[in-house]
């Protein structure tokens, strides 16, 4: 891909820019997206020949921001199942269902392909150090992708932050630290130090790469359901960036000629307690007024992102999808995972609060029954397993003991 190909442009202003690696605000205080020929782009490049390569994320290398080839970083991500629930799709009032299984990608989480794509661009750019502020799912991810290219990596996370995510940065050389706070003050422990310590900062919206590779799951979907989008996408949400990106690959899909007729209406789920993205829908002129102090009280997931980097932008997405956004209870995703594990499904919290978003939806009449929908069950359940939470199975030694219960 040739750099000239590639620009930034404004989300909110529209004001083009050169294209860079870092500092993705404008002026006005929107949020930088990388912009393509895609006149260019469309005359290299069918959707046809996409069937003769490999399947991955990078199949879509004219439509990603990374220009030297040899500096891409992959462990194989992307190209995730997606589901077709034949059985559920009986018992609810929709036409189809779909669940893309994004816990299959290569550290567990969809995290995998934002952090392929930006250290991809680390690596181009010649970074030494890479830090990044974390629920969990990220900071594995970028110490997963960061070993593979040689770059030291900083994962700051939330002290409540689940073990096994915990060891799994360590495990992959990361340097990783425990916060005594939430994830904005993990991130305020990166720019602070990132002058002295020469941290590039991978958070949220903080360099190109990340909402570019998330693209992908859109470009995916797209291709998987032979270039027909479905009506809804049911997405647990956090900072946002899945759902700027694959709102960013409708359209290019659109530019390109690829797709025709409506877009997917996104539903974004939260859980109660820290839900900016429902409330500012529910109250656009008092977004600002979400409180990080004190008002997030839910599980460590990756939903647990009281001040969205750019909320303004999620907001203005999934108004334009037709979409909405919903809270539920702990209880009820809880109660989620345990249905789609019983369906065979490893779902997150995260993936787990989409199928109780399905039912909530279904119940209040908002999904209708000539819906198609895909869930993205965005993280494996294995990841929030803890010591005192896992099931202990009775132990025996004989079939006679079997009989004996």
């Amino acid at each position: 891909m040739n750099r000239n190909r590639m620009r930034l442009i404004c989300s909110r202003c529209s004001q083009s820019l050169p294209f860079r690696y870092q500092n993705m605000k404008c002026t006005c205080g929107g949020t930088l997206l990388v912009d393509y020929d895609v006149e260019q782009i469309a005359s290299m490049l069918t959707k046809e020949a996409l069937v003769q390569r490999y399947p991955s994320m990078w199949r879509y290398y004219e439509l990603l921001p990374v220009s030297k080839p040899d500096c891409i970083v992959s462990l194989g991500e992307g190209w995730t199942p997606l589901l077709r629930m034949y059985e559920s799709e009986k018992k609810l009032p929709i036409r189809q269902l779909w669940v893309k299984r994004e816990e299959q990608n290569p550290t567990g989480s969809f995290k995998s392909r934002g952090f392929s794509a930006a250290v991809s661009l680390l690596k181009e750019a010649g970074v030494t150090k890479a830090a990044v502020p974390s629920n969990g799912n990220a900071a594995g991810a970028l110490a997963a992708y960061a070993a593979r290219a040689g770059i030291a990596a900083y994962a700051f996370i939330p002290r409540d932050c689940p073990p096994l995510i915990v060891q799994e940065c360590t495990d992959y050389g990361a340097h990783t630290f425990l916060v005594d706070g939430l994830i904005h003050d993990a991130g305020a422990i990166i720019d602070a130090g990132k002058d002295e310590q020469g941290w590039v900062n991978v958070g949220t919206l903080r360099e190109p790469g990340r909402v570019e590779g998330k693209k992908t799951m859109g470009l995916e979907l797209a291709e998987q359901l032979g270039w027909k989008l479905p009506d809804v996408i049911i997405y647990p949400t956090g900072g946002g960036s899945g759902i700027i990106g694959m709102w960013k690959a409708f359209r290019e899909l659109q530019a390109l000629g690829w797709i025709d007729g409506p877009l997917p209406r996104f539903v974004c789920v939260q859980e109660e307690g820290c839900q900016p993205v429902v409330d500012g829908l529910a109250a656009r002129a008092q977004v600002s007024a979400v409180s990080a102090e004190g008002a997030c009280k839910p599980n460590p997931t990756g939903m647990r992102v009281p001040n969205p980097p750019d909320l303004e932008l999620v907001l203005s997405t999934v108004e334009q999808s037709g979409g909405t956004a919903i809270a539920l209870p702990a209880e009820q995703i809880a109660s989620a995972a345990a249905s789609l594990g019983a369906l065979g499904i490893s779902a997150s919290p995260e993936g787990a609060a989409t199928w109780a978003g399905l039912l909530a939806g279904c119940d209040s009449g908002w999904l209708r029954p000539t819906d198609s929908v895909v869930l993205f069950n965005t993280s494996h359940a294995l990841k929030y397993a803890t010591l005192a939470g896992l099931t202990q199975p009775r132990t025996i030694r004989s079939y006679a003991d079997f009989r004996s219960l």
